[in-house]
């Protein structure tokens, strides 16, 4: 198995696509950390999930906008399982709106989730890894980040800041043995786009050259790849799982 004895934390995991890849990496031989911030029986249920599968699971309530409680976290978890491997910064928020009518508290609480919060988490989580001298980060950024969508200024900019900031904590971790990738998803079934009605799904598949949304597990597998060793020699990237969109 590609991730053998290996220990993920995972934020945004009791749902989409950071429930596939927190199974998915539970399947290639990890234990995980499954973080989550307000739905703790959904949570539970992914840890049963993984347990069936013979691996360690615990659950974490954090809200990654929270500098002490990102702290708290990953000190939490390091005692549990004595180490961590990987991060997976999927934990993300939408308060979608066009620019001109969207309120200042719903840009800045995007931000803070999903920027910032990656920030956090690479900032504790990476001064572990620093001592081990090995880790494996991966953040999940957006093609949205990368092409910009209309209605989401405060999500595309967050998105957009996770790649610069992937590819800088990149060069300041890769003497310690450390990579640091992104994922930049394109329309991929979750709840997310579950929230979009039947006509704007239609316009959406009709803009994607291979003509179908992607699923979690799509995502989830180039999760395990980066994190593996097969990956070692990859850091800094920007990697689109987006069916064609963003050609």
């Amino acid at each position: 198995m590609l991730l053998n004895d290996k220990v993920a934390f995972v934020t945004g995991a009791s749902r989409g696509i950071g429930k596939a890849i927190a199974l998915e990496m539970a399947r290639n031989g990890a234990d995980v950390a499954v973080c989550y911030s307000s739905n703790e029986a959904a949570a539970e249920e992914v840890c049963q999930q993984i347990r069936a599968l013979g691996r360690n699971a615990q659950s974490y309530r954090c809200d990654v906008s929270d500098m002490e409680q990102c702290s708290e976290t990953v000190k939490a978890a390091i005692a549990h399982f004595g180490h961590l491997d990987i991060l997976v910064n999927n934990a993300g928020i939408t308060r979608d709106n066009l620019m001109l009518m969207m309120k200042e508290e719903d840009f800045d609480k995007v931000i803070a989730t999903n920027l910032k919060g990656a920030f956090h988490m690479m900032k504790h989580a990476g001064a572990h890894f620093l001592k081990r001298k090995q880790g494996a980060i991966i953040n999940i950024s957006s093609v949205s980040g990368m092409m910009g969508n209309a209605g989401q200024v405060n999500y595309a900019a967050a998105k957009a800041g996770i790649i610069g900031m992937t590819k800088s904590a990149a060069k300041e971790l890769a003497g310690r043995g450390i990579t640091c990738n992104a994922i930049a998803p394109g329309f991929i079934t979750t709840d997310m786009t579950d929230q979009l009605s039947d006509k704007q799904k239609e316009a959406v598949v009709s803009a994607i050259p291979l003509k179908r949304m992607g699923q979690p597990e799509d995502i989830a597998h180039l999760a395990v790849f980066l994190a593996s060793p097969l990956a070692s020699y990859i850091t800094g990237e920007v990697i689109k799982v987006d069916g064609g969109i963003y050609i």
